[in-house]
């Protein structure tokens, strides 16, 4: 692992889960649902190292040494136009002369998705993988919405390790029994607070033990 692997990832550590999704954007180049931070730094770290891996041989032709300038043209003798019909040696590479948004467009048709992403490196690298089959390709999946057989649904709570220690530090020390009726009684209280009452019916039960 590269030396300067390790303070970029303990950087990346210490985002929150919003802050990554929207490092995440700026690096990949398209937007994320995910709220698994491991999987965040990991695809972050793969695309920064994807940059980073095309961008050796134009630092080594910025820093290669230039060769002696040209003695300048006297005006006695100009520079030798190109012959008629001549046309210039086309630059190389399928995706050369591509514009950003032709990049861009080819992007959605190989992808399966569109993209905001600006960085024509980026485009053409994942336009190849792909192409190659080593990138899921079409639109991303909505995440199925889980429902237990009693009829009640599982919802997605996403907290920082040390503040979801000291919570169930906290809920043990009172006596309640587990950190979902902590919760229940949370929302009912909260939402007599608002004034929604009907809505805080439906968590009474839990309320009513205390």
């Amino acid at each position: 692992m590269p030396r300067n692997a390790a303070p970029k990832t303990k950087k990346l550590e210490s985002m929150s889960v919003t802050e990554l999704r929207a490092r995440y954007l700026e690096v990949v180049g398209e937007e994320t649902r995910s709220t698994n931070k491991t999987h965040l730094i990991r695809r972050i770290e793969e695309a920064l190292a994807a940059k980073k891996r095309r961008g050796p041989s134009r630092r080594a032709t910025a820093a290669a040494p230039s060769a002696p300038a040209a003695p300048a043209a006297t005006p006695s003798a100009p520079a030798a136009a190109p012959a008629a019909g001549t046309q210039p040696a086309p630059r190389r590479g399928r995706f050369a002369n591509m514009s950003l948004a032709e990049l861009q467009a080819k992007y959605s048709e190989v992808v399966g998705r569109p993209t905001g992403s600006s960085d024509t490196s980026y485009l053409k690298w994942k336009i190849r993988e792909a192409e190659a089959g080593r990138v899921p390709v079409g639109p991303r999946p909505e995440r199925e919405v889980k429902v237990r057989e009693d009829g009640k649904r599982v919802i997605p709570l996403t907290y920082d390790a040390e503040a979801l220690a000291a919570l169930d530090k906290a809920w043990r020390e009172a006596g309640l029994p587990s950190r979902a009726r902590f919760f229940r009684r949370a929302v009912h209280r909260e939402l007599m607070a608002m004034g929604a009452t009907e809505a805080a019916a439906h968590f009474a039960a839990d309320a009513a033990e205390e």
